[in-house]
This record gives structure tokens, C-alpha cells and sequence, in this order.
């Protein structure tokens, strides 16, 4: 019975030791040189001025829902192209169908001026 739990037990291990192992050989085999310039904190290449509890503008978001949006709609594309021959012409207009509801999404949010950077 236990046996069957040995694949489980051998990949947890073999995953420790492969998070575990190189953090435990960098911490022992680099370099100590530390100097004011390593030491010193970074933040976008300059130093930080304000409080780090500031809001951001809401545009940072924007921006970032609509990368993860579009990029996960257009990750859609590549099964469908490795397929496109055993799914015939229901399959290239159903994703034509999808492209378009797409444009439509993208062509909004540029009207709205949600892609525009000040």
C-alpha cells in the first residue's frame, strides 16, 4: 500500500532539493563584496521619494488587465491553428467569429480613450 506512495514522496524530495540545493550553494560559494552601491536601494533606477503606501494611478492597472486580457485571448490562437484542418470551416468561423468580437473590444477601449498613456 505504502509503495504506491513512493512516486509522490520521491518528487516531493526531488523537488525540495531542487528549490533548497542552489539557494544553500549560493549562499556558501558566492562572493562577499558587499559596497554602498549594492547596499543601496533600488527602485526603478533612482532613489525612492515618497512613502511606498502612495496610490497609483488607476491607469497601472488598466494596463495590465488588458496585456493578461488580450494575451490570454490571443493564447486561444495556437491550439486552434494545430487543429484548424480537422475542424474545418466551423472552426475558421467560429474563431473568425471570436477575432471579431476581439476587434470590437479593442476598438472600444481605444474610443474610450483606455489606451491612451499622459
Amino acid at each position: 500500500m505504502l509503495e504506491n506512495y513512493f512516486p509522490v514522496l520521491l518528487f516531493i524530495l526531488v523537488g525540495l532539493a531542487v528549490g533548497v540545493v542552489p539557494m544553500l550553494a549560493g549562499g556558501l560559494l558566492a562572493p562577499r563584496k558587499p559596497d554602498a552601491e549594492k547596499l543601496s536601494p533600488y527602485e526603478c533606477g533612482f532613489e525612492a521619494f515618497e512613502d511606498a503606501r502612495m496610490k497609483f494611478d488607476v491607469r497601472y492597472y488598466l494596463v495590465a488587465i488588458l496585456f493578461i486580457l488580450f494575451d490570454l485571448e490571443i493564447a486561444f490562437l495556437f491550439p486552434w491553428a494545430i487543429v484548424l484542418d480537422e475542424l474545418g470551416m466551423f472552426g475558421f468561423l467560429a474563431m473568425m467569429l471570436f477575432l471579431g468580437i476581439l476587434v470590437v473590444g479593442f476598438v472600444y477601449e481605444w474610443m474610450k480613450g483606455a489606451l491612451d498613456w499622459e
